[in-house]
């Protein structure tokens, strides 16, 4: 079993709620205490990978992959889809690829897949086909966006489910099975708790007792050894060489659920809300008139 015991430095989820999301983002800005970012993409993975053992050495040495074995793989995880090359890119910055596209790579011992259809609001419910991929190995989710403010992350262990999260401030926790990892142990302590912005007019306490990102990118450090934010890395994502692919369902049928659903978002979404701070200090909605 994976026992991950590094510490915290501080003291899928389907596109409607991305875009309600993002509108309750605009009203309450939460403070944290400062990070180092390091890409203009924010805090967003979608990665499963499937090892041996202990991912990180794998990623430690790795080396450029065969374009057409991981191509096979990629059929394996894909089945019946069409796959056609695109650009080459590195687990930096393919880590959260855009709708259709799959990047990947087979090292020695592991294979990875960052694919934003791979990652699950209920990581739980991982399709039997990727379960058989992964047989006799250990299975490794994670996924992080951070307009919704979610995270996930999901082990499982020749065939078991040894611990799987997920949660966001507006869903709440939609899975939490298994015992929590040591790096946990802080955030479900309430020793990082998110702290409102002063001045915003009936906002409650946080929902959750800590942020999901910064859980999120602490789990990624401890399963794959290396973050988004501002963690010093074990692995330089960087260095770990990605094949890409466009991979698309044939019929269309996923295309379009995918469309209509964003269409659904932007009906339901309404105009943004727009706040001013007053002399006051308080925060006041203003019309774009105002603006």
């Amino acid at each position: 079993m994976i026992s991950p015991t590094r510490r915290a430095h501080h003291g899928c989820v389907e596109p409607i709620e991305y875009a309600v999301s993002l509108v309750v983002s605009r009203v309450q800005p939460l403070v944290r205490e400062p990070r180092i970012w390091r890409s203009g993409m924010g805090a967003k993975t979608a990665l499963l990978a499937f090892a041996d053992g202990d991912i990180r050495p794998a990623l430690l040495g790795a080396t450029r992959s065969q374009r057409d074995e991981t191509e096979m793989l990629v059929r394996r995880i894909h089945p019946g889809y069409r796959v056609e090359p695109v650009e080459d890119g590195t687990l930096w910055d393919y880590v959260y690829p855009p709708d259709d596209i799959t990047y990947a790579t087979k090292l020695a011992g592991a294979e990875v897949f960052c694919d934003r259809r791979l990652v699950l609001d209920r990581p739980s419910e991982l399709p039997e086909h990727l379960r058989a991929v992964g047989a006799g190995r250990r299975i490794i989710m994670h996924g992080m966006h951070s307009v919704s403010d979610w995270c996930c992350f999901a082990v499982w262990e020749d065939g078991e489910l040894i611990r799987s999260l997920s949660l966001s401030p507006n869903g709440g926790i939609a899975e939490n099975i298994g015992e929590p990892y040591e790096f946990e142990l802080p955030y479900w302590a309430g020793e990082y708790p998110v702290v409102p912005v002063s001045g915003w007019p009936d906002r409650g306490p946080y929902p959750l007792p800590f942020h999901p990102l910064e859980l999120g990118d602490e789990a990624l450090c401890a399963l794959f050894g290396f973050a988004v934010e501002g963690h010093p890395d074990e692995i330089d994502p960087e260095g770990v060489h990605l094949h890409g692919f466009r991979v698309t369902d044939p019929s269309g049928e996923e295309q379009a659920a995918r469309e209509a659903a964003y269409a659904a978002v932007l009906q339901r979404m309404g105009k943004p809300r727009r706040f001013r701070r007053g002399s006051d200090g308080v925060m006041h909605e203003v019309d774009s008139d105002d603006l």
